[in-house]
């Protein structure tokens, strides 16, 4: 009778261990970091095909805004084949892009952007619905996205502007975090994680 007291009170104890386990890990992915798969190469070199990134979402909370040269994970605002999608903050509320000769504007002043491979040209075909023109002011709210592969990004010269609630619940930057690029190569970038399913990474990638 005391050997199986014995048995029942450790199973009760294993199920408590991991019920607490499961829930701590329920309330990482929800609320301190997540990891994300990258399906597309709309973002090489920087950020290859297959690479697992982990974003953490903690600051996010402390109200740091989004600036132009992070990298961000959001839902696809058009319906494709990829549910999210990784590109590039170029420009931010109230800024004026432009793409002349394939190089991108912002104000006025041509941006150094020694990440980017390819051309930034307006592209041949935009989503249903959506009319983007140039030189175009950024709204309020929104922030103007594009992927570091010009010559294979649909970003916001094909879906437009992306509003930052899309990018994140009230979730903003901060800390270090690792993000693992490229099966043989890890990088220490600061991440900025939004929406459960939205990531900002971070602008360590700036060049």
């Amino acid at each position: 009778m005391e050997r199986l007291r014995s048995v029942a009170s450790g199973l009760i104890e294993w199920v408590v261990i991991f019920a607490i386990a499961c829930i701590f890990m329920v309330v990482v992915r929800l609320f301190v970091a997540e990891p994300y798969y990258v399906p597309t190469a709309s973002m090489e070199p920087t950020i290859m095909v297959g690479d697992q990134v982990v974003g953490q979402k903690v600051t996010l909370e402390l109200g740091m805004p989004v600036a132009s040269g992070d990298i961000v994970v959001f839902r696809n605002p058009t319906t494709g084949d990829h549910d999210i999608l990784v590109k590039r903050v170029i420009a931010t509320a109230g800024q004026t892009v432009d793409l002349i000769d394939g190089v991108v504007y912002v104000d006025g002043v041509p941006l150094e952007e020694p990440y980017a491979v390819g051309y930034s040209y307006e592209l041949a075909q935009q989503a249903p619905g959506i009319s983007v023109s140039f030189p175009y002011t950024v709204p309020e709210g929104m922030v103007w996205v594009m992927g570091d592969n010009r010559d294979n990004s649909a970003d916001s010269r094909y879906f437009g502007a992306i509003p930052e609630e899309n990018l994140a619940r009230p979730h903003r930057p901060g800390l270090l975090a690792s993000f693992s690029c490229k099966r043989r190569r890890r990088a220490r970038l600061r991440l900025r994680l939004g929406l459960p399913l939205a990531m900002l990474c971070p602008n360590a990638l700036r060049g």
